[in-house]
C-alpha cells in the first residue's frame, strides 16, 4: 500500500490505467482478484475512501465531495484518462465523477451500486437509521469480537458464501470499528449519503457519452437488476448491460473471474475510440 494526502492506494503493475471505486463499509482490497488478473496489462489503482483501510478521515463526505477527492487524487498522481470501474456507493461516487469530468474517463463501469433515488437502497436503511443513533458502532464492536456472526449480517449479505468470516472482519470491519472514534465518522458517514445528489445529476447522466458498461449480479438483495436496466435507458453511453446470474454485492471480488473478461473488451473498446 502506498499513502498519499491520507489517502491509501494500491498501484500495480504498467500500462494504461483502470482505476477501482471501492463502496462503503470496504476498501480497496475488494479489487484484489481483480487486480491480480490485469496487473500485466493494465497499471490498476485502487484507493481507499477516506475512513476506509489506511485512509485518513475528512471533514467533507457528501457523494459530490468524494468525487471530487478522487479527481483530486488522480490529478495529483498525474494518472491522465483512466477507465473507472465502481461497485456499491463507490458507484454513486463515479456518477458524480463522471458528469463532473468527463474528459478524465475513457470509459466507465458500474457494478451493482447506488443508482438514482435508490440511497439508501431498502434493505441497508435499517443500518443508516442504527447509524443516526449512534447504535452502529456498538453492535458492529460484537462482530468484532464474535466474527461468525458476520454471515447473518447486513455486511455478510453482499456475498454469495463466506469461508473465512474471521478475514472478512479484520480487512474491512476492524480498520473502520476497531476505533470509536473512526466508527462514528463513520456513522455520520452513512447518514451523509443523500438520494438527493444522485437524482440531482440526472440530466447530466442523459447526456453522457463515456463509453459504458454495467456488470449486475442478478442476486444482490441492495440493488435489484432493475437499476442496471435503469442506467441502460438513462445513459446513452452504455454500451452493453451483462448479468451475473445469482451474483451479490460484492461479486467484483468473488467471481472476479466472470467479470474481467468483460473488463478487457471493454477497456480494448475505449483504447479504440480513444
Amino acid at each position: 500500500m502506498r499513502t498519499h494526502h491520507g489517502i491509501s492506494y494500491v498501484d500495480e503493475g504498467d500500462g494504461p490505467v483502470a482505476l477501482f471505486v471501492h463502496g462503503a463499509g470496504t476498501n480497496a482490497s475488494l479489487w484484489s482478484n481483480a487486480i491480480a488478473e490485469l496487473r500485466l496489462e493494465r497499471r490498476c489503482v485502487a484507493l481507499d475512501l477516506p475512513l476506509h483501510g489506511r485512509s485518513e478521515a475528512r471533514d467533507e463526505l457528501s457523494l459530490p465531495a468524494l468525487a471530487e477527492l478522487v479527481e483530486e487524487f488522480c490529478a495529483d498522481l498525474g494518472l491522465g484518462t483512466v477507465d473507472l470501474v465502481a461497485n456499491d456507493s463507490g458507484g454513486a461516487i463515479a456518477q458524480v465523477l463522471a458528469v463532473r469530468h468527463p474528459e478524465r474517463l475513457r470509459t466507465l463501469t458500474l457494478t451493482n451500486c447506488d443508482v438514482h433515488d435508490n440511497l439508501p437502497p431498502e434493505a441497508f436503511k435499517p443500518t443508516v437509521e442504527l447509524a443516526a443513533k449512534g447504535e452502529l458502532v456498538p453492535l458492529t464492536a460484537v462482530l468484532l469480537d464474535r466474527p461468525a456472526l458476520v454471515a447473518g449480517s447486513v455486511f455478510g449479505a453482499g456475498y454469495e458464501r463466506i469461508d473465512d468470516p474471521e478475514a472478512l472482519v479484520e480487512r474491512f470491519l476492524r480498520p473502520i470499528f476497531g476505533d470509536p472514534e473512526r466508527g462514528r465518522a463513520f456513522e455520520r458517514f452513512l447518514v451523509g449519503l443523500d438520494a438527493k445528489d444522485l437524482v440531482a445529476i440526472e440530466p447530466e447522466l442523459r447526456r453522457l457519452a463515456v463509453p459504458t458498461l454495467v456488470v449486475w449480479g442478478t442476486g444482490d438483495p441492495f440493488f435489484e437488476p432493475r437499476w442496471a436496466r435503469w442506467l441502460r435507458d438513462t445513459v446513452p453511453g452504455v454500451r452493453k448491460v451483462v448479468e451475473i446470474e445469482g451474483g451479490r454485492l460484492f461479486f467484483v471480488e468473488e467471481r472476479a473471474g466472470e467479470l474481467v473478461p468483460h473488463l478487457r473488451e471493454h477497456f480494448a473498446f475505449g483504447l479504440r475510440q480513444a
